[in-house]
Parts: C-alpha cells; sequence; structure tokens
C-alpha cells in the first residue's frame, strides 16, 4: 500500500461523501432487482432503467422463472425504455438462465462460492464486462470489489491519479491496492463517483462549487479532457 496515495484516495473520497452525503447505492428491492438494473443500465441513464424495472413489476415479471417464460417480444417492449431492448431482452433471458442453473433461483446459495469463481462465470456470459460483473457483485452479492465506471474514469484523469489508456484493472487495482479492503467504502466511493459525474465531473465539467476543485489537475488548466 502507498501510504500518500492511500491518503489522497480517502481524501478524495471524504471530500465527496462530505459533500454529497450517503447515497445508499443501488436501488432495488432484492439481489434479483439490482442484477436486472446492472444489465439494463448499460448504456443508458439510469431514470431510463426504473421505468423498465417498473414496467416489469407491473407485469409480476421481475423474477427468473418469469423472464424466462416471458415471448422475448413482450420481454423487449417491456424494457423498451433501456435502449438497445432487443439485445437486453436476450442478455436478460441468459443471465436468468444462469441464476435456474447455478442455484436454483436462490441467490442466497452463491454465498459459499467464492468471489474470484463467480467473476469469473458472470464474464463468461454474454454481454456481461468487468463493469456489470463488479456491480452484480458489489450490490446484488454483497461481495468486496470496487466497480469502475465511465464516471470514475473521468473523474481520475482529470484529478491526475490515471492517464487516458489506463485499463479497466489498471484503476480497479488502484483502489484495491491502497484501500482497507471494506465493502461499505467501496461501496459508496463507486456511487460518489456518479454524483461526482452527474453534477460536476460531466463530459462539459462544471468545476465551480466541485468539492475537488482545489485537489483536479483539470480545474487549475486550460486543457479539455
Amino acid at each position: 500500500m502507498n501510504t500518500e496515495l492511500s491518503e489522497l484516495l480517502l481524501s478524495i473520497y471524504k471530500r465527496l461523501r462530505q459533500h454529497f452525503g450517503h447515497r445508499n447505492w443501488w436501488p432495488g428491492e432484492t439481489p434479483f432487482e439490482v442484477i436486472i438494473g446492472a444489465i439494463l443500465t448499460q448504456n443508458t441513464a439510469w431514470t431510463n432503467v426504473e421505468k423498465a424495472i417498473g414496467n416489469l413489476k407491473a407485469d409480476e415479471a421481475l423474477t427468473p422463472e418469469r423472464i424466462l417464460s416471458l415471448p422475448i417480444e413482450r420481454l423487449a417492449e417491456l424494457i423498451r425504455s433501456s435502449g438497445y431492448y432487443n439485445q437486453k431482452a436476450l442478455r436478460l433471458k441468459i443471465i436468468c438462465q444462469y441464476i435456474i442453473d447455478r442455484c436454483d433461483g436462490d441467490l442466497s446459495m452463491l454465498s459459499d462460492v467464492s468471489t474470484d469463481v463467480l467473476r469469473e462465470e458472470l464474464l463468461a456470459i454474454k454481454g456481461i464486462g468487468p463493469e456489470t460483473a463488479d456491480s452484480i457483485l458489489l450490490y446484488a452479492l454483497d461481495r468486496t470489489v470496487f466497480v469502475v465506471d465511465a464516471y470514475t474514469k473521468r473523474a481520475l484523469i482529470r484529478i491526475g491519479l490515471i492517464n487516458d489508456g489506463a485499463k479497466y484493472e489498471d484503476i480497479q487495482r488502484l483502489f484495491v491496492d491502497n484501500l482497507e479492503n471494506d465493502r461499505e467504502l467501496f461501496n459508496d466511493y463507486h456511487a460518489q463517483f456518479v454524483a461526482l459525474g452527474k453534477y460536476y465531473c460531466k463530459s462539459k465539467p462544471d468545476c465551480v462549487g466541485c468539492p475537488l476543485e482545489d485537489i483536479c489537475t483539470y480545474s487549475r488548466s486550460d486543457t479539455l479532457v
């Protein structure tokens, strides 16, 4: 662990937490709902996902068995608001089949399976990449992993901690190697970056009032990242 880097990362988190408060993320009434949300949120805003999940609930279709029994055209229509709905409908059926085959639909049965094994299995599922797999592990299955998303990468580039070519695993190790192995910390830290990206560190940044403004390389330069 790099002490100086560890202190900086903790300082960033404390600043964000003080500014935004605890984020209580990821929204979802059940672990299965969180998994569905992790698939649906790919390449779209969360507000669109909420509409899709609302449709699934209204149709009493928020169980693995029900999703698998739905005609794919009907499933696609229910999740249309999330975008790429035909593709995502297929992905939902695939993840639901995995859940049925792996644990007979009972996610609690996975508690004794190692995180590394589960991550490998999730990554082997078509349409699930590292961010989605880690979101499922952290938020649905309560595993201690750090999720890296576009908001996180953008902020770290602008702060000056990584370069544009940094890979997912490299960014993830930045946190895992320099912070305590704390699931609650990893959970809320990721959520803080989501809030930062939503309100300040946008594609076109709004640095005024940002809690990281004074330590951010971007905010002190004229270079657009």
